[in-house]
Formats: C-alpha cells, sequence, structure tokens
C-alpha cells in the first residue's frame, strides 16, 4: 500500500505547475539595475587598469632618454641602437600580423566546413511569372518546338437545356391531378 501511494504523489507531484517565482517584480528590477551598474563600474576599472598597466610596460621597455651632455658620437651610436631595436619589433609584429591572419584563414576555413556539415542553407525563392510555353520548354529543353494548347485536350461538357414547364390553367391541373390517377401520373411523370 505504502508504495501504491507513493506511485501516487510522485505521479501528482510531475504534473504540477512550476511556483511562481518567490522575488517581485519591481525587487527583480530593482536588482538588475544594480548588476548593470556594478558591470559598469568593473568595465571602468577595467579600461583605467589597462592604461595603468599600459604605461608601466612601456616605461620598463623603452627608458626615458637622456640626451643632454651627449657627444655626436654617442648620439650616433644612440640613434643606431633604436633603429636595431625598431627592426626587431617590426619583425615581431609581422610575424604576430601573420599568425594572426593564419588563424583567421583556419578558423574561416572552419567555419566554412561546420556550414557544410549542417547542410547547406536554401536562399528563399522569388516569385517569378513564367508562361506555359516558357515553362515547357525549360523543362522538356529542345524536345518540344510547337506551342502546347492545354485547351485542346480538355473535356466538352454540354450544357442541357433546362425543361420549362408550360404554364396552363391550374383549374385543368387540379382536375387531372385529382384522385388516384393524378397520383400515378405525378409518381410516372418523375
Amino acid at each position: 500500500m505504502s508504495e501504491a501511494n507513493e506511485l501516487k504523489t510522485s505521479s501528482l507531484s510531475s504534473f504540477q505547475p512550476k511556483p511562481k517565482s518567490k522575488i517581485s517584480a519591481s525587487r527583480r528590477l530593482f536588482l538588475k539595475t544594480k548588476l548593470v551598474k556594478k558591470a559598469m563600474a568593473m568595465l571602468v576599472a577595467e579600461k583605467e587598469q589597462k592604461v595603468i598597466d599600459r604605461e608601466n610596460t612601456l616605461s620598463e621597455r623603452v627608458p626615458a632618454l637622456k640626451l643632454s651632455g651627449l657627444s655626436v658620437q654617442d648620439l650616433q651610436t644612440l640613434c643606431k641602437e633604436l633603429h636595431q631595436k625598431i627592426d626587431v619589433v617590426d619583425e615581431e609584429r609581422y610575424d604576430i600580423a601573420m599568425k594572426v591572419s593564419k588563424s583567421d584563414a583556419e578558423i574561416e576555413n572552419l567555419t566554412m566546413k561546420i556550414i557544410e556539415l549542417k547542410g547547406k542553407k536554401r536562399p528563399q525563392l522569388k516569385r517569378v511569372r513564367v508562361s506555359a510555353e516558357a515553362m515547357m520548354g525549360a523543362l522538356l529543353g529542345a524536345k518540344i518546338k510547337e506551342s502546347v494548347d492545354f485547351k485542346a485536350n480538355l473535356k466538352t461538357v454540354k450544357k442541357e437545356e433546362e425543361k420549362k414547364e408550360e404554364v396552363t390553367d391550374w383549374r385543368k391541373n387540379v382536375d387531372a391531378m385529382s384522385g388516384m390517377e393524378g397520383r400515378k401520373k405525378m409518381f410516372a411523370a418523375s
């Protein structure tokens, strides 16, 4: 008996509707606005952190130039060193750009393969008005050269003329139809 009761309660619980949310609509809206404000504050803080990180890395990699008190020979050697550093950085930039372009091409190739695996999406067809002759020509090609008359093969139906009953004197008709003989005439006529 206890197993049967458990089955009844479990089957009833599966058909019960979902309970309504315990949070009111105004509370939900308040929480959403708080989340959006917090996300905006985090974005601003992240941008500021990126600016600070950039300044720190630039100060580490590129120390400030001390040009005062240098001779012409020292300035020339400094320029040569800067040119060498520029060449190294330019080569790194080129290598990174090539890696990025190869990665982009590979991503594009993979997305095309995914689209092909999913199946080609057929474009929406536009309505085109085509005459019957053009349609038959497209379907049959050069096999048919004469125009096709579709109406020629249709079945003809002759309309039967409606039988009009002559209007006669109603008194004669009543006398003729009275009695059993009139009934027999009605059944025989139909």
